[in-house]
This record gives structure tokens, sequence and C-alpha cells, in this order.
């Protein structure tokens, strides 16, 4: 599903330039759940911006489900993110003014969805994630667990095969971190393919594998 092949990314900030990836290879099938880890600076959150269609590469190649993303256009991956991947941030990324029911239905509004079908979708997601009675409220008056809880409620409105995770319990404490692992793990065992951003190699043993990277080199 995910094959990087000689990825390289290039940095330019006036005549420095910074070498954030060196020529990266991986490859993740469909169904597998990944855990990419490394220091600080390392590449990994430039590799994963890049894997999300949020970032582009200098040189190199990209396939996700055998089609070369490589060169599209910003709205062909503004769809492929809206279409195919869910992001889950380690500080939530949720809309501070707005309720869980609209964090989560705001991924349906840019796809176009029936109010009648965002509304029962946005339900469904709610029980899913234990939520429901905590509809109309706002991130400010929930814990972190449960903020958390709805930005994979949001990830999952349009129901993308693969799950780009980001550092997803680096804000909560272990209590609520297990609780969102145990969420991650019924959703690798239904099928989606997930790609997480960790130090904790704790959170990473969840994972089916480890990539390690270093300078912007797997090692």
């Amino acid at each position: 599903m995910i094959d990087c092949r000689d990825l390289k990314k290039t940095y330019q900030t006036g005549n420095i330039s910074f070498d954030a990836l060196k020529g990266v290879f991986v490859k993740i099938e469909s169904g597998e759940f990944v855990s990419l880890m490394g220091p600080s600076g390392s590449g990994k959150s430039t590799l994963m911006n890049i894997i999300g269609c949020l970032d582009t590469l200098t040189s190199g190649s990209y396939y996700l489900d055998e089609n070369n993303v490589s060169g599209y256009t910003f709205d062909q991956l503004s769809e492929i993110r809206n279409q195919k991947i869910g992001f889950i941030f380690q500080s939530f990324n949720l809309l501070p003014y707005a309720t869980a029911f609209e964090n989560i239905e705001l991924p349906m509004l840019f796809n176009g969805k029936s109010a009648k079908k965002r509304k029962a979708r946005v339900y469904e997601l709610l029980e899913r994630v234990g939520l429901r009675e905590w509809q109309h409220h706002r991130p400010t008056e929930m814990s972190g667990g449960q903020q958390q809880r709805v930005a994979i409620a949001r990830a999952l409105a349009n129901d993308p095969p693969v799950i780009l995770a980001d550092e997803p319990t680096g804000n909560l404490d272990s209590t609520s971190g297990l609780e969102i692992m145990n969420l991650f793990s019924e959703l690798w065992k239904e099928g989606r393919t997930i790609l997480m951003v960790t130090h904790d190699s704790n959170i990473a043993a969840y994972s089916q594998r480890t990539i390690h990277i270093r300078d912007g080199l797997l090692s």
C-alpha cells in the first residue's frame, strides 16, 4: 500500500540547505501496523508528512495504492488526504470552539456527504469511542484522553484505509494512553493500515514491527 523509493527532502532557507531525508526506502503492506522511531531531528516527521501527502519530496518516488503520487497537484493530494488518510496528532488539533460532534463532522463536510449521513456517522463514531454523552462538549471541557478519542473519531469520519498517528499518546497519562492504544489495536484488527510515530518503546510494542530513522536514513 505504501511504497517509498529513495525519498529525499531538502529544505532551503536562503543560501542554507538542510537534507531532512537522504534516500529513504520503506514499504508498508496493506493491513500492517508499523511504528516509526527516531530522535528529534531524525526526519521522522518529514517522512510522515510526505506519506500523508502534507509535504512534497525533492526527489524519489512515493506510491500509494500503486499510484505514484509524487507529481500530484495540490488539489489531487488534498483529495487523497480526505479520502484515504486519517490523521491523529499529539496535540489533538481539534477546533477549540467546535463541539465534539462538529469536530468529527468536519471531514465529511469537505467530502460532500449529506447532513443525514453525516449525523448518522458521527453518532456511530461517538459510540465507538465511548463519548456519545459528550457530543455537545468543546475540547476545553474534556480531558486529554477524551480529546484524543474525539480526534480518532474525526480521523475515521470518511472511513480511510490508512491511519497516520504522530505521537498519539505523547500528551496523555499512562491510563489514557493505554485506552488509546487499545483503540488502535482494534482498528488494526479491522484491517486498517497504521503508521505511528512514537518515542516510547512500550507504545511501539503494540505494532507489528518498528522501523528506526536517524539523520534522514533508516537504520
